[in-house]
């Protein structure tokens, strides 16, 4: 199975590609889209969804992750991020790939054992478990996680454990 995973925000967008199952997991690309301040929201939508566009048309994805809505005190954040999510849902839906959801206690749950566990470890346990030779950025770790949890909640064997994913 190969899953195009997306930790969604309006300046620091993470992708992952990940690959095979939770047991042997591999990633032929990961990284960071960065969108400079000086960019206005609505481009930076724009470049989000093209990004996305072109990897799903570059790797074929089976199908998309994604980061659940997460609560933050401000209502901007909010926003901002959710119109994130949207711009990344619409890619997966223009090409007619299916888009699981995990919220943020669930992928760290599943990658370092703890729901609540710092970016440091979840990064720490990224370059572990895909055998990197950096520790990737947080936000790049993010989306490998993302990938990594639905690799895990795809296997029969484990999908019990996921009982909060959802396709959208």
């Amino acid at each position: 199975m190969r899953v195009l995973s997306i930790d969604p925000a309006i300046r620091h967008t993470g992708y992952a590609v990940t690959e095979g199952d939770f047991r042997t997991p591999s990633t032929p690309a990961y990284g960071t889209l960065v969108i400079p301040n000086r960019i206005s929201q609505s481009e930076s939508l724009l470049r989000i969804h093209q990004t996305l566009c072109s990897m799903i048309e570059q790797w074929q994805p089976d199908e998309l992750a994604i980061e659940g809505v997460i609560y933050v005190q401000s209502h901007r954040t909010a926003i901002a991020m959710g119109s994130a999510r949207a711009a990344a849902i619409l890619a997966a839906a223009r090409y007619g790939r299916p888009i699981m959801e995990y919220p943020p206690n669930c992928v760290k749950l599943a990658t370092v054992g703890r729901g609540h566990a710092g970016k440091e470890q979840v990064a720490f346990m990224m370059r572990a478990l895909f055998r990197l030779t950096e520790t990737p950025a947080s936000d790049a770790a993010d989306a490998l996680a993302i990938g990594y949890t639905h690799l895990a909640a795809s296997d029969p064997s484990r999908a019990h454990l996921f009982l909060k994913k959802k396709y959208i």
